[in-house]
């Protein structure tokens, strides 16, 4: 029997990551809370009424109040694979609870857990959202498929995350052969993984933005204090040497603009539908049934 090759992505990385950075992220997130807000102008578009929304990655939960502000009779619930960035959100909340009295009554639930194994029953959500987590799991169709599994009948999905040309700059920067980003997958793959999932009329759209900083070192302390470091397995385990290093430094400071480097983000969004089972002429459902494990 062989073995199953490990994923791209190292989610105990992952976890140390947004763990050293649980303190720091609302302070540098402003990307993140930049693509929820835009996220949440595409609801404008979407008629939809749910009961109970589940924000799957919802890091210190800056999604959950607008949503709750939404969908005020919906009851909202947080998951992230990060107890440290849950803790820090918790602190958070109290601190505006205690200054906004008319938030007290507010306090949606929060809890651990990963993206492919939800503890959630089938059919328990009428919206999935999802802001720039699908990057750090290690591979996106089991996760699509847990969401497509606690999604009720014409319950939406709704989610945000980074396409390959995301830091194309800092990639190029190193000539090392190690990675120094994330994998980021293509759009069009995406919309082939919601309809292998059971989605039914995905749309998938992108746009560039870009991100301008002072100096090379300010971009890595802004991904480190966000959480958004590389966790890919391959990454360098050691410390990366001096001269490798200045010449990346180098590299990125030939792309200067006016005194500003550039770091591109492409923004991928998507949205689907959990529509009904299909039936056959004679009435009887059709269900797909997938392999436990998924071959590479």
């Amino acid at each position: 029997m062989g073995v199953a090759p490990a994923p791209f992505v190292d989610q105990r990385q992952v976890r140390r990551n947004f763990a050293r950075a649980a303190a720091t992220y609302d302070e540098v997130a402003v990307l993140q809370r930049e693509v929820g807000s835009r996220m949440l102008e595409r609801l404008d578009y979407v008629r939809i009424e749910p009961q109970r929304i589940l924000d799957l990655g919802c890091g210190t939960g800056a999604s959950l109040t607008a949503l709750h502000e939404r969908y005020p009779a919906a009851t909202v619930i947080g998951a992230d694979l990060s107890e440290a960035m849950l803790r820090a959100g918790k602190t958070q909340r109290s601190r505006l609870h205690w200054l906004l009295p008319f938030l007290r009554g507010n306090r949606p639930p929060l809890l651990a857990a990963e993206a492919a194994a939800l503890p959630f029953a089938a059919r328990a959500f009428g919206l999935l959202w999802t802001n720039l987590m699908l990057h750090w799991v290690a591979d996106p169709l089991p996760a699509l498929r847990e969401m497509h599994r606690v999604l009720a009948v014409d319950g939406l999905l709704m989610f945000s995350t980074f396409g390959p040309d995301t830091l194309q700059e800092l990639r190029a920067s190193f000539r090392d052969g190690q990675p120094h980003t994330q994998r980021f997958i293509d759009m069009h793959d995406y919309g082939d993984m919601l309809v292998e999932c059971g989605f039914s009329d995905p749309v998938m759209d992108a746009e560039m933005l870009t991100v301008t900083y002072a100096s090379f070192d300010d971009l890595l302390a802004d991904l480190r204090r966000s959480g958004s470091g590389c966790a890919m397995h391959g990454r360098r385990q050691g410390l990366t040497g001096r001269t490798a290093w200045a010449a990346a430094r180098a590299a990125y400071d030939g792309l200067a603009r006016d005194g500003r480097l550039p770091a591109t983000v492409e923004v991928v969004y998507g949205h689907a539908w959990k529509g009904e089972p299909r039936k056959t002429a004679d009435g009887r459902t059709i269900i797909r049934f997938e392999p436990r494990q998924r071959s590479r």
